[in-house]
């Protein structure tokens, strides 16, 4: 006895990506640049010219893109900016957006 089952589907099958998130860092009068450059390093593994390039634009266009990330990571990378400048007596301030 063989039992025979047809699948039908109403809808076509979508994969949904997640969501994307871009991490800026925000220019201030007191960050000093050297620090800039360490965190881009540290956190969001630019070598080093590409943390100069992106401190540059921080200092020039008031805000820098340090990555595009998921939701979760993008939160994680905001705040290990946050906690290592107010660690180190800095006002440098990084936000997310969605892309």
């Amino acid at each position: 006895m063989s039992i025979h089952t047809d699948y039908e589907l109403s809808e076509e099958v979508r994969t949904k990506y997640p969501k994307k998130y871009k991490v800026f860092i925000l220019n201030d009068d007191y960050t000093s640049m050297d620090f800039v450059i360490d965190v881009l390093m540290s956190f969001f593994h630019k070598s080093y010219a590409e943390a100069e390039s992106i401190m540059l634009e921080v200092h020039k266009q008031e805000r820098g893109l340090c990555g595009i990330y998921t939701k979760e990571i993008a939160e994680t990378k905001v705040m290990q900016v946050i906690k290592k400048a107010q660690d180190n007596g800095f006002p440098l301030k990084a936000t997310m957006e969605e892309e």
